[in-house]
This record gives C-alpha cells, structure tokens and sequence, in this order.
C-alpha cells in the first residue's frame, strides 16, 4: 500500500532537522535546522487542515537522532472472537489495546502492561505476530514515522479494569466488527490477526 508523497516528505525532513539540531554546533545550522523544521510542521499543516504552530511544537519537543517510535498491539482470542476495547479519546471507535513502549521496557512487557490497564487482563506475550510500518498499512497521517507491532497473548485471568482512556473490553467475531480507531488499527489489520489465530504456524508478518 502506498502512502501519501507529502507525509514522507514532512517526516524525512523533520527527522533531519531533529538529528541535525542534536549534533550540529554551528549557530548558522542551528537555524537552518530549526527551518527544515518549521517547513516539515506547514507541509503536515496544511495538508491535514491543522494548525502549524500546533504542528511544531509536537516536533519541537522531540530531541536526539530521529528514528521511528514503537507502538505495541495485544492480540487475545477466546471463543475464536478477538478482544477490542473502546477509545474515549477517539469518539468511542474501537481497537486492539495497546499504546506506546516505554523506554527501558522490553516490548512484551508493555504489551502485557497496557492489556492489564486497558482491557483488565492479565496475559502472557506469546509471539509477535507482525512488525508493520504505520505508513504502508492505511492509518491515518501522523507527524512521526512509527512501527506497530502485534503480539500474541495467552489470557491468564480477567480482572476488574480501571482504564483512563478505554472503556468496555468486549470480544468480536471477525464478521461482527465495530468501528475502529484507524489512528490505531485498521480493519485490515485486524483482520489479518484472525488469520493468524486460524494458521498458528504462519511466519511474523513485517513491513
């Protein structure tokens, strides 16, 4: 799948700016980076209808090499229905639980660690699924370039969930799916999840 020319464009050079800014010691660099930057924040502004200020300082907040951020997907079947819970930041579209991994944090650890606060189960990771970047697979555009990465996980017992941004854990058949939270997965995706809970032996998928 493609994507959208502009996006990478924005991205690439925000990811230069943001690495130049973190090695250069010119002063006469320095801003020519910080305008690379401003130039990547009004492309992505323009083209999503947002506000470029607001655009720049998402990146102005970022510091260090540039390089992709991770985000972490958990994968739980039960009765051959695939457990979603609701977004309450996103209009109340659906998705598998997950977020970003923390620094310092094994990825299948924070997979464990979001299904337990978003979804009120306790898991155990059992194998990564698929490795795919968020650009080729129909999500939405978004400032960084980010790797999404989808585990399989053995449910071990259900608790009470006390989530903040997440409400109603409730398992789906692969014909009855709610609305998703594309910014967060696609029907594509999920889909290609019961593919691999009816073919256990299939490969990692990645790109």
């Amino acid at each position: 799948m493609t994507y959208p020319k502009w996006l990478a464009w924005s991205q690439r050079i925000q990811a230069i700016a943001q690495s130049g800014l973190q090695y250069t010691q010119n002063t006469f660099d320095t801003e020519r980076f910080r305008e690379l930057s401003h130039i990547a924040a009004e492309i992505m502004a323009v083209q999503t209808e947002s506000d470029a200020g607001e655009v720049l300082q998402v990146f102005s907040a970022q510091a260090g090499y540039a390089t992709p951020k991770l985000d972490v997907r958990g994968v739980v079947f039960k009765d051959d229905k695939i457990l979603l819970v609701r977004e309450l930041l996103d209009g109340g579209a659906w998705t598998l639980p997950g977020g970003w991994i923390d620094i310092n944090e094994p990825p299948s650890v924070a997979v464990e660690r979001e299904l337990r606060e978003e979804a009120g189960v306790i898991v155990k990771a059992k194998k990564l699924l698929a490795v795919f970047d968020r650009n080729l697979h129909g999500h939405p555009p978004y400032p960084f370039h980010a790797y999404k990465l989808f585990f399989l996980c053995d449910l071990i017992a259900e608790a009470t969930p006390d989530p903040i941004e997440t409400s109603d854990p409730t398992y789906f058949a692969e014909n009855k799916l709610p609305s998703l939270s594309l910014a967060r997965v696609t029907p594509e995706e999920v889909k290609r999840m019961f593919v691999h809970h009816r073919q256990p032996d299939l490969p990692t998928d990645f790109d």
